[in-house]
């Protein structure tokens, strides 16, 4: 069987990851992966140490579509997937999560009438103002095979009208729907005896139980009335429990901070002796750094998700979530980028630290289940 992937943005290099490896260790003889990559992330560090440090083969195509506004971004990688897909003529073209990279590879599939595998289906912001939340809606609807990592998004897709009950043979308009728990789960659990060697703690001096953020959503980073309320929420919460903070920052969200920032906000920032404010990390250095935090606070939903896979609270710095189970679950809270509610947040995980982590994201095989399933289905 020929299977297209299409990646593009960071998190869906290290997703793809799982599948690779899963191919790669034990569907070798049956199924022949091409990779395509859209060049949506097209920088070193936001790409090609992914491909070095998780193992991932290199793409056989390279789009470079670059960045720039949606609609001229998504229409470069339209057209460039489409000619791949006419020159490989794919058994079925597999595409993960929300990006424009997502939407494009179902978008041309779909006009092909090659059957689309989404994975990260079903899941909901109920936030159409959120660029991804158009992405992933109609990413669902060209489906023909649906992999939900969680049963929210089963349930997500049985109020748009799916039907978990369809019967095969699958197709656009007579899709499937799985629930087949997290292939970032797989990747947590894999890669997490590689990051146990990790030098970064040592090498930025750091002690358990500091606290990790990450922020680089648009709608905080672009806002300065967002970015200051989260940085003088950081501040005070180093201040108030006399913890360390440690902020790997993309370029632009440091670029964003100088504009954005006050001067005074900006003086207490560089004279605090607790936070640490570093470069981009790898992804292994990422898993080194959430497995050792006490506490995690970030507006990325790929961290929140990575905080409850290491039984970490998390603070969310968004209106709202996909992954709804670890907010219900009591064991991330949604503050948006409000300091009252960031602090009391902080509060609230000091004061109950013996929260439950129940297996939501299921069993660390879900790589496994989406391949047997794809050729089952489509092969």
């Amino acid at each position: 069987m020929k299977l297209i992937t299409i990646i593009g943005a960071r998190p869906q290099i290290i997703k793809a990851a799982a599948i690779s490896r899963a191919i790669r260790n034990h569907f070798s003889t049956q199924m022949h992966e091409i990779i395509v990559h859209t060049g949506q992330h097209y920088d070193e560090n936001m790409s090609e140490v992914f491909f070095d440090e998780l193992q991932i083969p290199r793409p056989h195509y390279n789009l470079q579509s670059g960045s720039g506004n949606h609609g001229k971004q998504t229409a470069k990688m339209l057209e460039g997937i489409e000619t791949v897909i006419l020159t490989e003529k794919p058994d079925a073209v597999l595409v993960y999560g929300d990006t424009n990279s997502t939407v494009a590879g179902g978008l041309a599939a779909s006009k092909l009438l090659i059957p689309l595998v989404h994975i990260e289906a079903g899941l909901r912001s109920f936030n159409k103002s959120m660029p991804e939340e158009i992405n992933r809606i109609c990413c669902d609807h060209m489906s023909t095979l649906l992999f939900s990592p969680t049963r929210q998004g089963i349930e997500n897709l049985k109020r748009e009208g799916f039907n978990p009950e369809n019967k095969p043979p699958y197709t656009i308009d007579n899709p499937h729907v799985y629930h087949c728990g997290d292939i970032m789960y797989d990747n947590s659990l894999y890669f997490s005896e590689l990051a146990s060697g990790r030098s970064i703690l040592k090498e930025l001096d750091l002690k358990p139980g500091f606290i990790l953020s990450t922020i680089h959503r648009n709608n905080n980073t672009d806002d300065p009335v967002r970015l200051s309320a989260i940085f003088d929420a950081l501040i005070s919460i180093t201040e108030i429990y006399q913890v360390q903070v440690v902020l790997p920052l993309h370029p632009r969200t440091r670029k964003m901070m100088e504009v954005n920032l006050s001067v005074e906000l900006q003086q207490r920032l560089n004279s605090s002796t607790r936070i640490k404010i570093i470069p981009p990390v790898s992804f292994l250095d990422v898993i080194a750094l959430e497995k050792n935090a006490g506490m995690i606070v970030t507006d990325s939903g790929g961290v929140q998700k990575e905080a409850f896979f290491f039984q970490k609270p998390c603070i969310i710095l968004r209106p709202e979530t996909e992954w709804v189970e670890i907010v219900e679950n009591g064991n991330a809270i949604l503050c948006d980028a409000d300091k009252k509610r960031i602090l009391d947040a902080c509060n609230t995980f000091h004061q109950n630290p013996g929260l439950n982590y129940p297996p939501l994201f299921g069993d660390g095989k879900a790589a496994e289940f989406i391949c047997k399933e794809i050729l089952n289905q489509l092969g």
